[in-house]
């Protein structure tokens, strides 16, 4: 007999499988979804991820082999962690609180990855930073019997560029990729919401999709603020449109909710005004929209611009989308400081994988494989689901990373303009002022309000507390504090992470 044990997530292609496998569609969600992957465990084995499409996490126990088979898809937009106990048992879950509560679990840091932490603002790769407790690394699989594991990585990124193509081809393939993924993203008898920004993947997925309605953050700092933006999209779209208005005052004050439901520290600031905006959206929606996956696929980001000039440097320095803290200064603010962990050991094997690639491939390769699934994959599980909403992100799907894998980079990035392709894609229903609009990114005015006596207090606090002094030394860290009070605002990221991870270690360690 084979069962399900732990599951988390959303099969996007059910309506063909429930076809091909013989399975009654008409079941409620969780028994369709439950009987589909106990089929294609029958039917597939351990190659089951290769027929599925979707964001998925699950663990099942097959009684006749007796043994438990664990996956996490190909994006790692699910978590699933594991932890051996002394006595040779094997605790897992999709919630890392689900693991500590168990008998045997042994609740200790492990400081070590506070090292990593300090450069990259969140916690990437298998560990975590409970001692013991790991991540199944995404496109892998772990199959458990006789106490003993063997993790089998079953899908990676590739890229192999195809140069028979155009860039209008390009556009018209990811259009028409849209296209069939969009009606798959919800049931009929489905209803859902999409978020929205100023940017072009959020409108791409909005004007793609049959949603209503559409939800927005903003502030009333001007400059920071996207949502008329986004309203004038909506709109043009002819959607509804709320707005969350977030305060300084509520900003800082679900700081420790935050960092409670996200079980591991993140530094990202952009973390805590996506957790409002996740609690105003579950107001009134149960499943959101969003258009996480296409500025690593596509070449997002304005550093991209950069990579031919890196070239064979970025094997030397490029570690993901974060890197705040050099070595230096964290020898020079930690109590321990470990020689031997430097977050450029993280992507040395991606770098071997990548031998011979263009740059922009191989700066892509380093954010799929470490800051989506460490920092963004994270940040919508953790939060939505506190919320008690469920979020599904169209555009991270294997057929989309399929073209854009083929694409040559120079379709994503030129000097002048980023996901140059996708971009063309979304002009066939977006405005041209929307889908060239520059990227902003998620921004928050946190550097100005971090800076203001009004709402800084608590930061003030956890510099000179006791947690502070049993990791850092307090006066170097309350040093780059007052500087950055003192108007050397680049110095905010720096407090930011160093605050975060206090909140984090006195919710997890002091109050529980």
């Amino acid at each position: 007999m084979i069962k399900i044990e732990e599951y988390s997530g959303h099969i996007r292609n059910w309506g063909a499988l429930v076809e091909e496998l013989g399975i009654d569609r008409s079941l409620p969600r969780k028994e369709r979804e439950e009987a589909i992957l106990i089929k294609a465990y029958e039917t597939w084995g351990h190659d089951m991820a290769d027929h599925l499409h979707g964001m998925f996490a699950f663990a099942l126990w097959d009684g006749e082999k007796e043994e438990l088979f664990c996956l996490r898809d190909q994006f790692g937009t699910k978590p699933f962690y594991y932890y051996e106990t002394a006595d040779g048992r094997l605790l897992y879950g999709t919630m890392i609180r689900g693991i500590l509560e168990q008998p045997g679990f042994v609740k200790e840091l492990d400081e070590r990855l506070l090292q990593i932490y300090m450069s990259l603002t969140y916690v990437p790769g298998e560990e975590t930073f409970f001692k013991g407790v790991k991540k199944l690394l995404p496109g892998r699989y772990l199959v458990w019997k006789d106490g003993r594991m063997e993790i089998t990585r079953y899908w990676k990124p590739e890229f192999a560029p195809d140069e028979s193509k155009s860039l209008e081809d390009w556009a018209d393939e990811i259009h028409r990729t849209v296209q069939a993924i969009m009606p798959e993203v919800k049931a009929p008898d489905e209803k859902a919401d999409a978020f929205l920004s100023g940017g072009v993947d959020s409108s791409y997925v909005a004007a793609m999709s049959d949603v209503e309605a559409t939800d927005s953050c903003g502030y009333d700092e001007e400059r920071f603020d996207e949502s008329g933006l986004a309203k004038k999209t909506a709109d043009m779209l002819g959607k509804k449109n709320s707005r969350c208005r977030i305060t300084p005052e509520e900003y800082f004050e679900i700081v420790p909710y935050v960092m409670y439901n996200m079980e591991q520290p993140l530094g990202d600031a952009s973390a805590i005004a996506f957790a409002l905006g996740c609690r105003a959206a579950a107001g009134h929606t149960k499943i959101c929209y969003s258009g996480e996956g296409a500025d690593e696929f596509f070449g997002g980001y304005n550093m991209y611009r950069n990579a031919e000039r890196y070239g064979e440097a970025l094997k030397d320095f490029y570690v993901g989308n974060t890197n705040i803290m050099k070595e230096d200064e964290k020898k020079q603010i930690l109590k321990n400081y470990y020689e031997d962990v430097l977050p450029i050991n993280l992507v040395k094997d991606i770098y071997a994988e990548t031998e011979g690639l263009d740059p922009l491939s191989k700066m892509s390769n380093v954010d799929i494989q470490i800051w989506l699934e460490g920092d963004i994959y994270l940040n919508v599980d953790k939060m939505s689901r506190a919320a008690g909403l469920e979020i599904r992100m169209p555009l991270t799907d294997r057929r989309i990373f399929d073209i854009a894998s083929r694409m040559p980079s120079r379709y994503k990035v030129t000097e002048e303009q980023n996901k140059v392709a996708l971009r063309t894609a979304a002009a066939k229903v977006l405005p041209e002022e929307i889908a060239f609009r520059k990227k902003l990114g998620f921004i928050v005015p946190i550097r100005i309000w971090m800076a203001d006596e009004r709402y800084n207090k608590d930061v003030r606090e956890k510099f000179k507390s006791d947690i502070a002094e049993r990791f850092f030394h307090v006066e170097e860290i309350n040093a780059i504090f007052e500087d950055y009070i003192g108007g050397n605002s680049d110095n905010w990221r720096k407090v930011w992470t160093i605050y975060t991870f206090l909140v984090w270690y006195e919710e997890y360690f002091v109050k529980r």
